[in-house]
């Protein structure tokens, strides 16, 4: 068992963001990076459910772990659903970066807004909200918004308008909310924009991998006391 946490992305600048977090919550942690730009662009052409590319994901989280990794999380919300159904055979726990993210959410609704800047990910971002509530015991009134002339702007690398962009269609669509989930990690800094709003907007980053290391750190506990604590993983 070693202190390396690990993360698969769909996009180049997630790695900076992500290694900035593990360094501010875990400094002592060993981090490491995979880029797969074109395991999300399949999945927006094939589907979530196309064999070769559940395929594809579950042996990219297997080649994100193959340095040593005791946790690897996926970043990607559209491929997250395959990605944490790895099969690990103990090495390693396979995580979605969004699943702490739905956890809180289903917490403070009723009245659920998901929000995505690519149609893929609407679909299993919903999915994951409903599970959370059912295994919450709690009922949740869940409807999305789709801003799709957001993610040029991401593309082009203008993070700007793309933030700004979503920020707009989110307050037109936010009355009768409770609590807004914002579906992508690329969306995290528009909940600087939303601050005013009155209700809770979630993103996905820092809620995920404050859970990535709470589950390496638990597991290290595990193996330290003779324990592997991996028969869920």
């Amino acid at each position: 068992m070693t202190d390396t946490l690990a993360f698969l992305h769909t996009a180049q600048v997630h790695v900076q963001t992500f290694g900035g977090l593990a360094r501010e919550i875990a400094p002592e942690l060993r981090v490491q990076h995979l880029v797969m730009e074109e395991l999300l662009a399949d999945a927006r052409t094939l589907g979530v459910d196309h064999a070769g590319l559940v395929t594809r994901v579950h042996e990219a989280m297997r080649d994100a772990a193959s340095d040593g990794a005791s946790v690897v999380v996926c970043t990607c919300s559209t491929i997250g659903g395959i990605a944490e159904k790895t099969a690990t055979g103990g090495a390693f726990a396979a995580l979605r970066i969004d699943r702490a993210m739905a956890d809180r959410a289903v917490r403070n609704g009723p009245r659920v807004l998901i929000v995505g800047a690519v149609e893929s990910t609407i679909d299993p971002t919903l999915s994951l909200v409903l599970s959370a509530a059912r295994q919450a015991g709690v009922g949740i009134r869940a409807s999305t918004l789709l801003v799709e002339d957001a993610w040029v702007h991401f593309q082009s690398g203008d993070t700007a308008r793309y933030v700004a962009t979503l920020a707009e269609s989110i307050r037109a669509a936010a009355d009768g909310t409770d609590v807004i989930v914002l579906a992508q990690a690329s969306m995290a800094p528009v909940t600087g924009l939303l601050a005013d709003l009155g209700v809770d907007v979630l993103s996905s980053p820092q809620l995920g991998v404050a859970h990535a290391v709470a589950t390496l750190r638990a597991s290290s506990k595990a193996w330290a006391s003779g324990s592997t604590g991996m028969s869920g993983w």
